[in-house]
């Protein structure tokens, strides 16, 4: 009885999503977003997918309540807003302080 020798041919379709395909990314789909400074403005959509620019209001969801936090006032330098609690207390004094003004001559 004669043996039946099956030759497998090789698989001739290449599965081309994976490694061969990667191989060919050399541009980048994102570039520095001018508001948020990530790279995360769409090149082609212009828009980022980080804050939404060019939306005026930022981008926040609340099915992520980690990326609100990390987002949120108070996780920055606060320039501006670090001082307004001081000059509420005071009553937001302007002018020259009054200690310090000259007196006034009588004419």
């Amino acid at each position: 009885m004669p043996r039946l020798r099956v030759q497998l041919s090789k698989v001739t379709a290449k599965m081309t999503k994976g490694t061969s395909s990667f191989g060919k990314r050399h541009t980048k789909t994102h570039g520095l977003c001018r508001r948020c400074g990530r790279r995360s403005l769409h090149n082609q959509k212009k828009t980022c997918s980080s804050c939404g620019y060019p939306a005026a209001k930022i981008r926040k969801y609340n099915w992520s309540e980690k990326a609100k936090r990390r987002k949120v006032t108070g996780t920055g330098r606060m320039r501006y807003l670090s001082t307004v609690a001081r000059k509420f207390k005071n009553g937001f004094q302007t002018g020259v302080p009054t200690n310090t003004r000259a007196p006034l001559t009588a004419a």
